[in-house]
């Protein structure tokens, strides 16, 4: 008999694991990192194989009801990955094998069966004394010529029909194998590389040193929008590649990935792997299998693929390394940035950091005497100027008669572009038709009866929620007091598009947000559509912020600078300069200059003149100064705790235990320039009907405060039943 340790992919305790019995009708499938279910707490559920062990010292014990994957996609490396996450983010040992390995996925639903030639008949003359019917021998060529087709596609370019191929297969000439289904067409022709700048050959030389170095290292690349920081990316592959080497190269936004896709197929062919979200489980299977095996040495995709199983990893990329999308919301919540560079640790390899306007951590980290090598390029492709960039003031245009959303200079900036036929983009970081619908009689606003959040008016008519999807149609008269004087306040980009149609009937608009982007594909037909002449005007949300390489567009409008200017948390000034400045970048990278116009009801503040000047030097010095007399990151570390649960007074309950708790717990450990912040109401109280608290572990060492955390986790156990309790290591948000 054979018995099994397992981590469990359910809440439990940092290491801890459970050991079953491997019954007879299982035997043999049994091997290390195997997932398998197991009955835990009344019920069935996932976990992972560590290995097997004696005879556990138990009255009673339970067995392995099934194998779901006989060898899930994990190695020994990956598993050292996972034990350095338990430490690193407090999450289950269970939890973490489950996010680096991923949903189950059975081949059977990726595969299909294709025709082959047999080896060794290739020639004229071969075929000639194998086949003499015509229909044969041109399918017979057809299949060496593009073998990996189905028998209805061999048989349609052959132009013959299926019992032709039935034949050559019954005469063993053909075979059908199982294949696993492309996801994506034929690559692109071969695009050579390009003429490098002498910028990009320094930048070039200093990571084939690093690459060819048996010590990991870590880079960041600051180069200024349209540098040519892709080009980089792709010579560091190559060389990876020369090596023997895989790279994996991530990419914030699923939204950026097709083109990305385009541009690296056209270098490296069939040897990319694609890796995101929007894919099924069936073709992420597929796709991890390549990867495995080393057909695919390219990985390419958004978050989850810093887990590809690589067997040689060499190089990580994370472009606009900046973006907080490379932050996981659930446990463990890890960020890809600091997983990068623990696997490029394990794997003495390189990891390479690229942003026209990196994080406050990691710039600080690449000054002098930091972890960072720094690389910088501070000029676009063929000496093209940065846009020029305006700021309008809007309590002007306010106190002008103009009510409207645009300035008079975005306007006439617009008709200009519509004229001389140029592409424009305008941004809004918020989707919807009004951000709030409120009764002007009473003062009541619309909020969601789930979460504590005002509903946000579309365009169709209806209110819907952006955190549970709750939706109601917009009320005629006021729940709470009847009156009829509902009206809505704030701007989405449907109102936008709305406002833009009126102004311009005749224009083509177009608009990516995550209304218009839901379905799978989405993205890359409305950029297609966009960068072919479909649209003259793009309105979006973040997602078309950064990335975006379409040189037909000479004006950005960002309609409110505000937005996330003055949100309730410490990063906002370096949200908002970094936002409006990836945003401008998306003017003038064709032959072109670019133009940018910003609107604000605050002129005056840093964040936005530093990003007028595209100066990133200044607002990081002026950010510093707020960060080190505050004591925020990169001057100390933070430890967010959420509580959620139905019952508020049950939430409140586990924060303030919670807090008495970890104030104990940081004075036995001498942990004195530990701070312990709230409990506190979360900025959202409740989401999708659970109430929400949270307090704050700030501290200057961050093993400081992850051990005050542990040992605080470890006392409370089991005892809130119906609070969850969410530990967030270096939160991106507060």
């Amino acid at each position: 008999m054979q018995y099994v340790e397992v981590a469990v992919s359910v809440p439990v305790g940092l290491n801890q694991t459970f050991h079953y019995r491997v019954p007879a009708n299982l035997s043999g499938q049994v091997s290390r990192f195997s997932r398998v279910e197991v009955p835990f707490a009344g019920r069935l559920v996932q976990g992972f194989v560590l290995g097997f062990s004696d005879p556990p010292n138990l009255k009673m014990i339970k067995d392995v009801k099934r194998v779901v994957e006989k060898q899930a996609y994990l190695n020994e490396e990956l598993f050292q990955l996972a034990q350095w996450m338990v430490q690193r983010y407090l999450c289950s040992i269970g939890d973490a094998l489950q996010t680096i390995a991923g949903s189950p996925a059975g081949a059977a639903r990726v595969k299909e069966r294709v025709i082959v030639a047999i080896d060794g008949i290739d020639g004229d003359d071969k075929l000639t004394g194998l086949v003499r019917a015509p229909k044969q021998r041109r399918a017979l060529e057809v299949a060496l010529a593009s073998p990996g087709l189905k028998k209805s596609e061999l048989a349609e370019l052959a132009e013959v029909s299926t019992p032709v191929i039935d034949a050559l297969l019954a005469k063993g000439l053909l075979q059908e194998v199982e294949s696993y289904k492309k996801i994506m067409p034929d690559p692109p022709p071969r695009q050579e590389s390009l003429q490098l700048t002498p910028e990009q050959l320094t930048v070039v030389n200093q990571l084939v040193n690093a690459i060819n170095s048996p010590k990991p290292s870590a880079w960041l690349l600051h180069g200024v929008t349209g540098s040519g920081k892709t080009e980089v990316y792709l010579r560091a592959i190559e060389h990876t590649l020369n090596l023997g080497r895989q790279a994996i190269v991530l990419v914030p936004e699923i939204s950026l990935t097709p083109q990305m896709v385009e541009r690296f197929r056209s270098r490296f062919g069939d040897a990319v792997a694609l890796l995101h979200s929007a894919l099924s489980n069936g073709e992420k299977y597929a796709e991890k299998d390549r990867i495995r095996t080393g057909q695919a040495m390219v990985v390419l995709g958004a978050r989850s693929a810093i887990f590809a199983p690589t067997p040689k990893l060499g190089l990580i990329i994370i472009d606009e390394e900046h973006e907080s999308s490379y932050k996981q919301d659930e446990s463990p919540k890890y960020h890809a940035r600091e997983v990068a560079l623990q696997r490029a640790a394990l794997n003495q390899g390189v990891v390479l950091l690229g942003s026209a306007t990196p994080a406050i951590e990691s710039y600080c980290r690449a000054r002098p005497g930091g972890p960072y090598g720094l690389l910088t390029m501070t000029q676009r492709i063929d000496q093209r100027p940065l846009p020029r960039v305006q700021i309008v003031d809007m309590r002007q245009e306010l106190a002008g008669g103009n009510t409207g959303i645009f300035s008079l200079a975005l306007q006439r900036a617009l008709a200009q572009r519509l004229a001389r036929q140029e592409k424009s983009i305008l941004f809004l970081n918020r989707r919807g038709f009004a951000s709030i619908v409120v009764c002007r009689q009473c003062g009541q606003v619309m909020k969601c009866p789930h979460c504590d959040i005002s509903l946000t008016l579309h365009h169709d008519g209806i209110l819907r929620c952006h955190y549970c999807g709750h939706r109601t149609a917009n009320p005629r008269v006021c729940p709470s007091c009847g009156g009829k004087a509902i009206r809505s306040f704030g701007v989405g980009t449907q109102r936008v598009e709305e406002e833009v149609r009126r102004l311009f009937p005749d224009c083509q608009v177009l608009r990516m947000d995550a209304d218009t982007t839901s379905r799978k594909g989405s993205h890359q037909k409305l950029l297609d559509e966009f960068s072919r002449g479909g649209g003259q005007i793009l309105i979006g949300t973040q997602m078309i912020a950064k990335g975006l390489d379409i040189p037909q567009v000479t004006l950005v409008g960002v309609i409110s600078a505000d937005v996330t200017l003055h949100m309730p948390d410490f990063r906002s000034a370096e949200r908002t300069f970094q936002l409006l400045t990836q945003v401008a970048g998306r003017a003038g990278r064709g032959e072109k200059s670019g133009e940018v116009i910003i609107q604000t009801y605050d002129p005056e503040h840093f964040s936005i003149l530093t990003a007028r000047n595209h100066d990133f030097l200044s607002f990081y010095h002026k950010e510093m100064t707020h960060r080190k007399a505050l004591k925020y990151p990169p001057f100390s570390h933070l430890i967010k705790i959420l509580f959620s649960g139905l019952n508020e007074a049950d939430v409140i309950a586990a924060a303030e235990w919670w807090q008495d708790k970890l104030t104990a717990i940081k004075h036995e450990c001498g942990g004195q320039e530990i701070e312990i912040l709230g409990p506190a109401p979360a900025g959202i109280p409740k989401i999708k009907d659970r109430w929400r608290w949270q307090l704050v572990i700030k501290g200057p060492d961050s093993r400081e405060i992850r051990n005050v955390a542990r040992i605080a986790l470890a006392q409370a156990g089991i005892r809130f039943k119906q609070v969850a309790v969410s530990i967030d290591v270096d939160p991106v948000s507060l």
